[in-house]
């Protein structure tokens, strides 16, 4: 495993359906080593805290391989690093692989994977389309979000190393899967009773689930 790409960005005000947005998914490839803070990288920020960013969700990763899947579902669309809105882009990490509460070593930071990805519809100004929303959720290749543990810089290149493995493991594909079920079976039941157990997991799911296990 290692980091492909480290992409930052700052706010920006893009109109969109008639009206300016203001939103942070810009980002681009930055070379040399940069910062990992508790909240963000160097040169990163978010325009919406109340939904993006925050302790949580400080770092967001997308996997190198999902580019692939993308430009042959998007043939024609220039898809560079960074197009997804996340932070690092790195090979041989998956959602299927990784778990929630998953310490990870890269750079000199040490990170924790906190939930997955849920796209808003900032991601279909992105791609200059609303069908992308659906599109990225339904692929099941959403990334996974970073707690900054240990602060530290990285670039690309760097070495990635798995520090310590949850031992309520529930994979970010499982947590993303669950989501989305429209009802759950005994087994799913029994999957997110696992999955509250786990401390990295954000307290925002755990209530979602919570809430789904009571209906």
């Amino acid at each position: 495993m290692h980091l492909h790409s480290v992409n930052v960005g700052l706010p920006r005000d893009v109109v969109w359906h008639g009206r300016q947005v203001s939103t942070g998914i810009f980002k681009e490839p930055v070379h040399g080593r940069v910062a990992i803070r508790r909240l963000n990288l160097d040169g990163d920020g978010q325009a919406d805290l109340s939904v993006h960013g925050g302790a949580d969700k400080a770092v967001y990763c997308y996997p190198f391989e999902h580019y692939s899947y993308w430009r042959r579902e998007l043939p024609g669309e220039d898809l560079p690093l960074g197009m997804f809105g996340e932070n690092l882009t790195l090979e041989g990490v998956s959602e299927d692989t990784v778990h929630i509460g998953d310490r990870f070593a890269v750079g000199s930071a040490t990170l924790v994977v906190t939930q997955p990805r849920l796209p808003c519809y900032k991601l279909g100004i992105k791609f200059q389309s609303d069908a992308m929303v659906k599109r990225f959720l339904t692929s099941g290749r959403t990334g996974f979000y970073f707690a900054v543990e240990s602060e530290g810089a990285v670039a690309a290149g760097d070495p990635v190393a798995i520090v310590e493995r949850e031992p309520h493991a529930v994979p970010v594909s499982e947590i993303v899967r669950l989501y989305v079920a429209k009802k759950f079976s005994d087994a799913d039941v029994a999957s997110v009773q696992k999955a509250i157990l786990v401390a990295a997991l954000t307290e925002s799911w755990k209530e979602h689930f919570r809430e789904r296990l009571a209906r």
